[in-house]
């Protein structure tokens, strides 16, 4: 039988469990709860894993999922408590198969407008708490010669914005060393995808924009929706993909002079 061009067939070892354990942050948000969502629904017995500091939230969230499903509501700005925290995981639900690092904080505003201690944060949950996730997990992966990392970056790693100085460093931090974890882990039975989102409809992305000034080009801006993006997420983990970008319009962000368009005619932050 001939397969269609560009089609990989993975092996057994590469192809994501009946039943995985999945440790997915920020689901209180959008896109984190999109992705438990749809994990659920393909794998429903899968048992998974809500890190968020929002544990009502997370909470309700892991009713609906229903199935193996626990909350574990920390603070991921504290580093040091991570490795604990699955450790807990993997104490009542077995190994992390799957780990998504989703959770972020974005706050527009411009270099000398941001607190330090703001951005301090930022940078701790944006960039330090999933390197120390992936770091923990990583280990028990390799061991076990499987495991899927799925780390959510930005479009704004990628292209800067004016008044994402910080968040744009933290994705950027990000984006790199998940491509990098990719080529180290792929040998041993680990696959790593890296997810550059543009505006995606949610809390989020709502309290972006209300921190640039009304304006066409603000209006103008592709917004996503969450289910689509955890459909592309669980669909490019089935295939072994490199990277998922949505909206697809956001692919032109590859193209070199993308950001100087971005700098030049991107809407300005109130602070």
């Amino acid at each position: 039988m001939v397969r269609a061009p560009g089609r990989r067939r993975l092996s057994a070892s590469r192809r994501l469990p009946l039943a995985p354990h999945a440790l997915i942050t920020g689901t209180s948000g959008a896109i984190g709860g999109a992705i438990a969502r749809e994990l659920r629904l393909r794998r429903p017995a899968a048992r998974v894993s809500l890190v968020d500091r929002d544990g009502p939230t997370s909470s309700a969230l892991a009713l609906e999922l229903g199935g193996a499903t626990r909350v574990a509501a920390c603070d991921l700005a504290r580093i040091d408590e991570l490795p604990q925290v699955v450790t807990d995981a993997e104490a009542a639900l077995g190994p992390v198969d799957v780990l998504v690092n989703c959770a972020g904080i974005m706050d527009v505003r411009s270099v000398a407008g941001m607190p330090w201690e703001r951005a301090q944060t930022l940078l701790e949950v944006d960039l330090l708490a999933p390197l120390r996730l992936q770091h923990r997990c990583a280990e028990g992966m390799i061991a076990r010669g499987q495991g899927w990392i799925v780390n959510v970056s930005s479009m704004a790693g990628r292209v800067p914005l004016k008044g994402c100085a910080y968040y744009g460093a933290a994705k950027a931090g990000l984006a790199m060393a998940s491509e990098v974890a990719r080529a180290e882990l792929a040998p041993h039975g680990v696959t790593v995808l890296t997810v550059y989102p543009g505006p995606v409809a949610s809390g989020l992305e709502r309290g972006a924009r209300s921190q640039f000034p009304p304006s066409l080009v603000a209006r103008a801006i592709p917004t996503g929706d969450a289910a689509e993006i955890a459909r592309r997420i669980l669909d490019a983990m089935e295939r072994g993909s490199a990277r998922v970008i949505y909206p697809a319009a956001y692919s032109l962000g590859r193209v070199p002079f993308a950001g100087a368009v971005a700098l030049a005619f991107g809407p300005t932050p109130t602070s």
